[in-house]
């Protein structure tokens, strides 16, 4: 397999505090010999775990790059021990763009791995992470929340796997975490996932949905800070005490969990995030836009449990997801 053409323009392994990029080559119409470049920060202070935490890997969620914004400028090297590499805009060109998917070449970066060193810039970029990064890397972080078109409870999650130990590694981080909400996490679909990848390669892995609509609150900011230092502290490469309160531990037992538009149309939500529902409650009215006097289509939960998840703007098309229901874990059948 051909070199991935990304280079770090600073030291991955030497002890201090530095501030760079991931410089990927970007041959284009109004830079012939041009690059992006991917902030990045790496602290080390000898010897000890490595934890790799990465946010927007889809371009229009917030929550992530925020905290490691944060992480980036006030964590010094005094302060672990081990080492931290941060990238706070993991997908440079969707960040850039204020996008979901890259802007370049259309693709969803958290569907495109392994990724390819001779691809497009985003299998490029996947590529280097499962090539380079991850496999340095004992505990992984990704930031997601709901982007524009989704919001959320605020909760870190973890997927069931088949190695068990693998997976209780990762449910004790989630829990260190301590969002409001802890889940276990069932994917639509994960192949190409970066979940996938960092979890096919043994590590301990931490993801999170922390609120959408495209933009960040006081609150999923909060979220979001604090749980990345308990993360670090749990790993044993922070010093300190973790912050923890109450969090609401939930399965998603099975496909039904998931409500799925099938009409075009005007959403009104019945319920709102939180909330608790028994199947067959009302969850969502759409109504049809072309004309007045035309009758809604009403959407109804298929099992009971809690609203973790609900489509964001007010318009929703056919195969949009409509809602999520989560359950208290211990109500059902899931890990």
């Amino acid at each position: 397999m051909p070199a991935n053409p990304i280079k770090p323009t600073i030291p991955l392994d030497a002890d201090g505090k530095h501030h760079g990029f991931l410089r990927l080559p970007y041959s284009r119409d109004d830079s012939a010999w041009g690059s992006i470049m991917i902030p990045l920060t790496v602290i080390r202070n000898g010897e000890g775990p490595t934890a790799l935490l990465t946010g927007a890997n889809h371009g229009d969620e917030y929550e992530g790059p925020l905290a490691l914004f944060d992480l980036a400028y006030t964590l010094e090297a005094a302060d672990i021990t081990g080492r931290v590499i941060i990238v706070p805009a993991f997908n440079f060109p969707a960040f850039k763009a204020a996008t979901r998917v890259s802007p370049i070449d259309q693709r969803n970066l958290n569907r495109a791995f392994p990724g390819k060193p001779d691809g497009t810039v985003t299998e490029k970029i996947a590529d280097y992470f499962n090539r380079t990064l991850v496999p340095m890397a004992d505990i992984v972080l990704d930031f997601h929340s709901g982007g524009k078109t989704l919001d959320f409870v605020p909760f870190a999650c973890a997927h069931v796997l088949d190695d068990k130990a693998q997976e209780k590694r990762c449910v004790e981080a989630v829990r260190a975490f301590n969002a409001p909400f802890t889940l276990m996490l069932l994917e639509i679909d994960n192949v190409g996932m970066y979940d996938t990848a960092v979890e096919d390669q043994g590590k301990v892995f931490v993801t999170t949905e922390l609120g959408g609509g495209g933009t960040a609150t006081g609150t999923s900011v909060a979220i979001a800070k604090k749980g990345v230092r308990n993360v670090l502290i749990h790993a044993g490469i922070m010093k300190g005490e973790m912050e923890t309160g109450p969090t609401v531990m939930l399965d998603m037992p099975g496909d039904d969990c998931f409500t799925f538009s099938q009409n075009d149309g005007l959403f009104e939500p019945w319920v709102n995030l939180g909330d608790p529902v028994e199947a067959g409650d009302m969850l969502a009215r759409i109504w049809p836009t072309e004309r007045t006097g035309e009758p809604p289509v009403d959407y109804h939960a298929s099992r009971s449990g809690i609203v973790v998840s609900r489509h964001f703007p007010g318009l929703i098309k056919s195969g949009d997801c409509l809602a999520v229901i989560a359950v208290p874990q211990g109500d059902g059948a899931g890990g």
